[in-house]
């Protein structure tokens, strides 16, 4: 019989703590995305300006995400987490502070706006790594845990952009981007004190056999334990040698880019030119999210019995140009909400899928680096969206930037559908990564074994 300490009782703390930091964060920020662009907007008029913004905001949060991978394997999540959130929460709270005192020049605030980005990156990186864990603690299969922090992702992007729209519209941008900061400090409490003692502190253990062993070789041949540079190829090599993760990564990034310029600067300045307000942009993010939330429970409850490649590419279809195109003609409000709730449904299928394959392939002991890696370049296209977009509207306009960004959108999602790689995502279904899935760095030898590695062991029920 298995004690306490080899086998820990199940308990759902883990995972609602998780879910709950992950909620509580996703919240504030979706509430900024309202509230920032419409105060960039509100303060100088330019377009160009709210996407620059926005690149100061993203460049720092995906540079630094991609190399704080081997620093949340070895420091463990939870401290990252915690410590990251505290610091966006002050840099947060001096954006009205510094206003309200008249000492909020642009330059300053891009240099709050890139602080915040840079530690809002490692922070989102650890809680996400923190899933797996807290499914094995909880005992519920990786498909239901990357379903539930699905629907939570959702719930939040539902309320968030609710809050965000009707608290601008009735209180100003300041109100938002000042509750912004109040949701990151909650964050931060709720990691550093309601998960249980011991949770985080390795963001993905290697069995304690392999430890063992690994310790065991490195005291016989005296070697060092691996530095940061070390830890950061092994990342990069892994992902860099799965046809699959680096097929999703590319498809995710461009996808990325288009949603970036479209949610930062095409969509509030179709609120601002329609007439509709920034109160229009709330809805719209209500209407998309709340079938999101539908799609996802869905995803967490059945998706273990779809076909994943399929249901993922519709997803995509539902979700991607006709946001677009349905803004580019100028049709009436109910429209838009129409579409925005049809997106947002098969949206809601996609981040279960993509959580459940990057857990399933990605050993337990690599998936911090690897994690942030591919999140890192998935994201690289984001500071530019903003960018991009800003500058393609003050160029032709609106609508043909609309228009050009749903074709580049229907296009990059469609065409890459038909490569071979993506038949891979129904192959391990209902595993998890194992450090003996680990491949080893091209020129390296891997040590001999006394018996054959095992099969990857199922996610428990």
């Amino acid at each position: 019989m298995t004690t306490v300490a080899d086998a820990p009782a199940r308990s759902l703390r883990p995972l609602v703590g998780v879910l709950s930091a992950m909620a509580v964060s996703i919240t504030g920020t979706r509430v900024s995305a309202i509230a920032l662009p419409w105060f960039v907007l509100a303060t100088t008029g330019s377009a160009t300006m709210t996407g620059l913004v926005a690149f100061a905001e993203m460049a720092p949060y995906v540079l630094v995400k991609a190399l704080t991978g081997p620093l949340v394997d070895r420091l463990g999540p939870r401290v990252v987490s915690w410590t990251t959130d505290l610091v966006s929460a002050v840099a947060a709270g001096l954006v009205p502070l510094l206003h309200a005192l008249g000492l909020l020049p642009f330059g300053v605030l891009l240099a709050m706006v890139a602080v915040i980005g840079a530690m809002r990156g490692p922070g989102d990186l650890a809680k996400s790594v923190m899933v797996p864990e807290a499914a094995d603690r909880a005992r519920v299969p990786m498909e239901r845990a990357t379903g539930l922090s699905g629907v939570t992702e959702r719930l939040a992007s539902t309320v968030g952009p609710a809050v965000g729209g009707g608290l601008v519209a009735l209180m100003g941008p300041l109100a938002g981007l000042a509750l912004n900061a109040a949701t990151f400090a909650l964050g931060s409490l709720v990691i550093a004190f309601a998960l249980p003692r011991g949770m985080g502190r390795a963001a993905a253990p290697a069995p304690a056999a392999e430890q063992a062993a690994e310790a065991e070789a490195e005291a016989e041949s005296g070697a060092e334990p691996a530095g940061y540079w070390r830890m950061f190829r092994e990342g990069f090599t892994f992902l860099r040698s799965d046809p699959l993760l680096l097929t999703v990564t590319v498809l995710v990034g461009i996808t990325n880019l288009l949603d970036a310029g479209f949610i930062t600067v095409l969509l509030p300045v179709w609120a601002r030119e329609s007439g509709n307000g920034p109160a229009a942009i709330g809805l719209t993010g209500t209407a998309g999210g709340i079938t999101a939330v539908v799609g996802s429970l869905i995803a967490a409850a059945i998706a273990h019995r779809l076909p994943r490649r399929t249901v993922f590419f519709a997803g995509y279809l539902l979700v991607g140009a006709p946001r677009f195109l349905v803004l580019a003609c100028g049709a009436p409000l109910w429209v838009v909400l129409t579409v925005f709730a049809v997106g947002g449904f098969g949206g809601g299928f996609l981040n279960p899928i993509l959580g459940a394959v990057l857990f399933e392939r990605v050993p337990r002991h690599l998936l911090g680096r690897v994690h942030a890696l591919g999140d890192s370049l998935a994201w690289a296209g984001i500071p530019l969206g903003g960018l991009l977009a800003g500058a393609a509207v003050g160029l032709v306009g609106l609508i043909p930037t609309l228009i050009a960004g749903g074709a580049l959108y229907f296009a990059s999602t469609n065409l890459a559908g038909l490569r071979p790689e993506w038949r891979e995502m129904d192959r391990r279904r209902g595993r998890t990564g194992t450090a003996d899935e680990a491949k080893p760095e091209p020129g390296t030898e891997p040590e001999p074994e006394p018996e054959p590695a095992p099969a990857p062991v199922p996610a428990r029920p």
